[in-house]
């Protein structure tokens, strides 16, 4: 969602720039990978790296910057540019360091403060690394600074993703997937998890599960469930606990536009995801993020979101809030106008590239 608005602006303009998209296979999920390319009218990526699934953080950080130091032998790129937190940001963040060629990082200066999060440490790093940082908010420019990096480098572009929201929305719109699943609009809740602190500890999951249990009683919630996330429902034993609730309905992964109307249309959304912290806040759907602590504090000082942590009772209070008529209504903050790829892409062409 973010590298397509970017790559449509870099091509439109195809007398300055040349642009290859490299797919690094870590989300290896069909619907969560080949379907938004697809849908996002991005095209085949020109590389795809097919990066490990199996050998654990660590291990798939080093698949990716080997594979990507082929590609990079073989492209010499001007720029790399890489976007968001995942474990191929910082790989090929790292790789691109290593060889010394400018780097620009997309979604750049958000912090948590909170280093357990490994999405925290890759922040932190590709910021080093960058040369060219595209920001999206006031705090995370302040982020950057107090980390002493030079203002001369520091772009505040506005928030790409949301471009691609603006972009699809119509087409959320003419979404059959409400009415297919057989709910009506504003009288249901979305879920999402997938992190490892959710997910991969059986107290905490659990605790999250006996939450929705409560939740669906009032309201049916659709609970989207990553892969991961099903892996570790199996595993504690808990998958047939929860799809034996008659208010859930449990959900594979699906497209970027019928989950973006899913949203849309939603009473509320019970999530872990940062992404949907940024979309909940535009569409205006109170977001209950089940964490402690976000990168996006903009989602919770100006829009919809609120940071409720993974404790059951608290998620359950926070929910029959909202249901009680006192969820969040917020604005959408400054430059998430669907114009950033633009503002992103004059950058590059004013600006040129070189290591800072």
């Amino acid at each position: 969602m973010k590298v397509a608005p970017i790559a449509a602006e870099l091509r439109r303009r195809s007398s300055e720039f040349t642009v290859r998209i490299v797919h690094t296979g870590q989300h290896y999920d069909y619907t969560m990978s080949a379907v938004f390319l697809s849908e996002l009218g991005l095209q085949d990526p020109d590389h795809y790296l097919k990066a490990s699934v199996e050998s654990g953080r660590v291990g798939q950080v080093a698949d990716i910057m080997s594979k990507f130091d082929t590609v990079l032998e073989t492209e010499r790129p001007e720029l790399v540019m890489v976007v968001g937190d995942v474990s191929s940001t910082l790989a090929c963040a790292t790789t691109a360091a290593l060889r010394d060629l400018p780097l620009a990082h997309v979604e750049a200066g958000l912090r948590s403060g909170d280093r357990r999060l490994p999405e925290e440490l890759y922040r932190i790093a590709t910021d080093a690394f960058a040369d060219m940082l595209f920001t999206y908010s006031a705090d995370a420019d302040a982020n950057l600074v107090a980390e002493r990096v030079p203002t001369s480098s520091i772009f505040r572009v506005g928030n790409v993703m949301i471009d691609a929201l603006v972009q699809m929305l119509p087409a959320a719109e003419r979404s059959g997937i409400v009415e297919q699943l057989g709910l009506q609009a504003g009288q249901y809740a979305v879920a999402t998890l997938h992190r490892q602190s959710n997910v991969e500890d059986e107290t905490t999951l659990r605790g999250i599960m006996e939450a929705f249990g409560q939740i669906q009683q009032r309201i049916p919630l659709v609970f989207q469930v990553h892969p991961r996330t099903r892996q570790s429902l199996e595993r504690f034993g808990l998958y047939g606990e929860v799809a034996a609730m008659p208010g859930i309905t449990l959900q594979d992964p699906m497209g970027y536009i019928d989950f973006l109307k899913l949203q849309k249309d939603a009473r509320m959304a019970l999530v872990d995801s940062g992404g949907i912290q940024e979309e909940t806040t535009v569409l205006g759907v109170p977001c209950l993020t089940l964490r402690e602590s976000t990168e996006r504090p903009i989602t919770v000082t100006e829009g919809t979101n609120t940071i409720v942590g993974c404790d059951r009772d608290n998620i359950v209070a926070a929910a029959e809030k909202v249901l009680d008529g006192g969820g969040k209504s917020g604005a959408i903050p400054e430059l998430w106008d669907g114009h950033s790829a633009g503002r992103l892409v004059d950058v590059l062409a004013n600006h040129g590239v070189s290591r800072r």
